[in-house]
């Protein structure tokens, strides 16, 4: 496994993640298209425990998911860029923004005007695990 390193567009937050990601994905839920001013977000779903913050510190906007747990979106604070989100419903991962995807997820509520990715699986709703 090779390590890689992320951050902000200004450099004050940092990130190192220590494995392969577990899945690739477009999120096309309500809340990821408010974080985002419309689109997806895409992000890769890695351990929360390969994900360690290398310098400075995210601050996070805590919201109620689909689940009714919450979702922290980790920003950074000085520059505003997204960085990763943590869903409490989902303890053990951490949610990596990134480009390149292998799923659309939440078509249900995409935009009529978005265009999914090519070749990339679709979801209506979050996958299940093993299903």
């Amino acid at each position: 496994m090779t390590t890689r390193n992320g951050g902000c567009a200004c450099g004050a937050v940092r990130y190192e993640i220590s494995a392969e990601p577990v899945f690739q994905v477009a999120c096309h839920c309500r809340a990821c298209q408010y974080a985002s001013g419309g689109a997806p977000t895409l992000a890769k779903i890695v351990p929360k425990d390969a994900l360690k913050i290398t310098k400075g510190e995210p601050r996070f906007y805590w919201s109620a998911g689909e689940s009714g747990a919450q979702v922290g979106r980790g920003f950074c604070e000085s520059c505003g860029s997204p960085l990763y989100s943590l869903p409490e419903a989902n303890a053990g991962i951490a949610v990596i923004k990134v480009g390149n995807v292998q799923a659309d997820i939440w078509t249900s509520a995409a935009q009529p005007w978005h265009r999914l990715h090519e070749g990339a699986a679709k979801f209506e709703k979050t996958p299940m695990p093993g299903g």
